[in-house]
């Protein structure tokens, strides 16, 4: 294994496993999914229990997917659309900082992410066990995880985002 798979290799999992770990605390940390539920209601997302049960599910399989290297641009493009969601729906109104809430953490997961499709799963993949790596890697890689991402998440914002407005 070259230094750029490793490379690929420890940004695959160190993210994907954040996002596993994000994900399970939607469903067992807190307020379990009830309180995410709430919360996503509280955000102005129509459907909340809904919501939060596919936002566990898209953490964590995608999550996975990406820690292991399988069918990589798709997997970094479905966290693509999570960090876009959270990024627009819970994030954007507080700025960038991350230590007031902003954007700045969701911005970096999702580049990441997108950087990881573009430089494609690496050798140590299941991937490139499969020998599927070179099906989508490169700017194809990148083109599938924007197509994936920011579409997805533009599609579930229309149809099912009504923004919570400030009363003053």
């Amino acid at each position: 294994m070259g230094t750029t798979d490793g490379a690929v290799l420890l940004i695959r999992v160190a993210v994907g496993v954040i996002f596993i770990v994000h994900g399970l605390n939607h469903a067992f940390g807190g307020g379990k999914l009830a309180g995410t539920a709430r919360w996503f209601a509280g955000l102005g997302m129509r459907h909340p229990k809904l919501q939060a049960v596919m936002s566990v599910a898209v953490e964590v399989a995608a999550g996975t997917a990406l820690a292991i290297g399988l069918l990589t641009p798709m997997a970094a493009g479905a966290l693509v659309g999570v960090a876009v969601v959270a990024g627009l729906a819970a994030h954007a109104r507080n700025g960038f900082f991350v230590f007031k809430d902003g954007y700045e953490y969701v911005l970096l997961l999702a580049v990441t992410c997108l950087a990881v499709a573009l430089a494609g799963p690496g050798g140590a993949s299941l991937d490139a066990v499969l020998g599927i790596d070179a099906l989508a890697d490169g700017w194809a890689g990148l083109a599938v995880a924007l197509l994936v991402g920011v579409g997805g998440a533009a599609v579930l914002l229309l149809a099912t985002w009504r923004p919570v407005r400030d009363r003053a």
